[in-house]
């Protein structure tokens, strides 16, 4: 197990960019895959990137080429750059740890992009 608090949110305009910080409560280095997920109002929750422990990344191909996901083991934190936001891009981001057959999750932070 694992808590995940997140930051970074906030409002921004269209063509903005953010960068949001997952800090782990304690070390990510064997943690096999950490992602950032997204849940716009009315839509169901979705996968934005994932990192495993091995650096190898995946996106949605919504935000490929906007968006970078990194993660920094010494600090036991994932980030997620996100540039060229679109008002789309408009959701709670939680970041995700899949640890064997378990899901830890954060709190959430809200991304906002006006246009």
């Amino acid at each position: 197990q694992v808590q995940l608090v997140e930051s970074g949110g906030g409002l921004v305009q269209a063509g903005g960019s953010l960068r949001l910080s997952c800090a782990a409560s304690r070390s990510i280095y064997t943690i096999n895959a950490l992602g950032w997920y997204r849940q716009a109002p009315g839509k169901q929750r979705e996968l934005v990137a994932l990192i495993s422990s091995g650096g190898t990344t995946n996106y949605a191909n919504s935000v490929k080429g906007r968006f970078t996901i990194s993660r920094d083991n010494a600090k036991n934190t994932v980030y997620l750059r996100m540039n060229s936001l679109k008002p789309e891009d408009t959701a709670v981001y939680y970041c995700g740890a899949f640890i064997g057959g378990s899901e830890n999750w954060g709190q959430g932070t809200q991304v906002t992009v006006s246009s």
